[in-house]
Parts: structure tokens; C-alpha cells; sequence
């Protein structure tokens, strides 16, 4: 097969017939650096959880898989024209858009109420898109308005539909099995025919905030089911990086890798119901 791309995460290979096989390595990355080392059976647990999801969400979005591809970490899957916006959708409020409320009391342009805390349930979910940055830059916050001029207002709709239509059926269901899932990212394109299609991957712990529901208290950093765990120890005393110097991140230790395994396989057993065996 022919080697199409290398992102952070995933390699995309050309087949004999034009499809495109996308594999998910062991790889994990933050703060827009690739880290070491790998996160044993992170790529099957994403590719696995993804097609679960896929299945869930098929009623609302078409999704780009053909097929199961020959391990647990590959995938089938058509040819995208991605769209160039990052659909982001946010039911609670942390991270950068967190920053963002502090500094302007808005999120992508989104006005929202004061007072609110680190791990606050928003009013309602709310579209916040991004720019798409190359690999090691940062993607930067996007207005509503930003979108309108990126794609045009109709495409700029249905990217706002969609990506809430998702967030609201992946975080219906994740409460139910115990998890509060506080924001997602969604990759959308058109595929042959120009129908906007769900791509790369859905509702993981790479993409999203997976948090217990039993142990969320608002004004605080939020246990998790996600690689927050890793920006958490990278961004600690213990880690003894310093972003601010632009030197790479230190490797991770064999703890933090385990536990980071931990906690995928905690997220894709609650949220599938079954057990993962690698």
C-alpha cells in the first residue's frame, strides 16, 4: 500500500482499489508535541471505540468507514474533502475555553454567564470552532461569523447542526453508563457525491472530556477518562517542563503511561459495555 500521510496519531495508506486504510498507532500527543512513549493498545481502543460510535450515530451523520481493516487498529474507510474548520462542541466549561471566558466572558464569540467555574455545566451546548492548524502550531478559537466567511452561512449551518446533533447523542448516552462527556471535536468532509460525512475518529478520549459523573464537582480540575491525565503530569511540578522554554516535553514516566492506559480502556468499557482484551 502507498503511504498517503502521518498525522500525530494516524497514518493514512492508499489500497490497490483507491480506498484509504487508517490506522491508529500507540502514539499521544499534547500540547501539540508527539510524546514518548507510546500508550500500549491506545490506537486499538480508539479504533475500536470509534466504529462503536459510528454505529450509534449513523441514524444522525453518514460516516466515512467501508470496512474493518485487517487488525484492530486499522480502518476502511472512503476519501474525505475535510472541511477546513474544527467542529468543536462544548456542554461544560474547562480547558481553553475556559481561558477564553476568564479573559473576554465568551467562548468563539459565545456569551455566556458570569460566574461560571472551571468544570461548570453550561446553559446548553454550544458550537466553539477552531482553525485547523499544521502539525506542532496551535489551532486558534473561531467565531460563528469566522466560519460564515471561512465556508459560507449554509455550510457553516449544517457544521453547527451536525457537530451539536453529536455532542447531544454522545453525551445522552455516556451519562447513562456514568460519564459526563464535557466537549468533543468531530472531523466533517464531503465525500464523492458532496454529502458532509463524520470522518476520522468520534467520541474517544483523544477528541474528547470524558469525566466520572460521580465525582464532578464544579470549581475544580475534573478527574478523567482522557489524556488530560498527561497534560495534567506534563503541566505539574513533577513533570519539571517548562512550555514557556519551547523545549520538547520529557518523556513519560512508566506510571503515567500505565495509568493513561488505564483510563482508555475505563472510558471504552463504560461507554461500549464490553471488555477490552487488546
Amino acid at each position: 500500500m502507498k503511504h498517503v500521510h502521518s498525522g500525530k496519531v494516524r497514518d493514512l495508506y492508499e489500497t490497490a482499489d483507491g480506498q484509504l486504510l487508517m490506522v491508529a498507532s500507540d502514539r499521544i500527543s499534547a500540547f501539540d508535541h508527539v510524546l514518548e512513549p507510546d500508550i500500549p493498545d491506545k490506537g486499538s481502543i480508539l479504533t475500536q471505540l470509534s466504529l462503536w460510535w459510528f454505529e450509534q450515530l449513523e441514524d444522525l451523520v453518514p460516516n466515512h468507514v467501508v470496512g474493518r481493516g485487517p487488525d484492530l487498529r486499522s480502518v476502511l474507510c472512503r476519501r474525505l474533502t475535510m472541511v477546513p474548520v474544527e467542529c468543536v462542541a462544548r456542554g461544560y466549561l474547562t480547558g481553553s475555553g475556559l481561558i477564553d471566558y476568564r479573559r473576554t466572558g465568551m467562548v468563539s464569540g459565545v456569551v455566556l454567564p458570569e460566574g461560571l467555574e472551571d468544570g461548570s455545566r453550561l446553559p446548553e451546548p454550544i458550537f466553539t470552532p477552531s482553525t485547523k492548524a499544521p502539525m506542532g502550531q496551535h489551532d486558534e478559537p473561531m467565531t460563528y461569523q469566522q466560519v460564515v466567511q471561512e465556508v459560507g452561512s449554509d455550510v457553516a449551518e449544517q457544521l453547527r447542526e451536525v457537530t451539536l446533533a453529536v455532542y447531544r447523542r454522545g453525551a445522552e448516552m455516556a451519562l447513562e453508563r456514568g460519564i459526563i462527556l464535557a466537549d468533543t471535536k468531530i472531523e466533517l468532509g464531503w465525500d464523492a457525491d458532496g454529502v458532509l460525512t463524520l470522518g476520522d475518529e468520534v467520541l474517544t478520549p483523544d477528541s474528547s472530556r470524558f469525566w466520572p459523573k460521580d465525582t464532578w464537582s464544579p470549581g475544580r480540575s475534573q478527574e478523567s477518562f482522557d489524556k488530560q491525565f498527561v497534560r495534567d503530569w506534563l503541566t505539574s511540578p513533577a513533570s519539571g517542563w517548562d512550555r514557556a522554554t519551547g523545549t520538547p516535553p520529557p518523556r513519560l514516566p512508566g506510571e503515567i503511561v500505565e495509568r493513561t492506559r488505564e483510563r482508555y480502556v475505563e472510558a471504552y468499557q463504560r461507554l461500549t459495555g464490553t471488555t477490552f482484551t487488546g
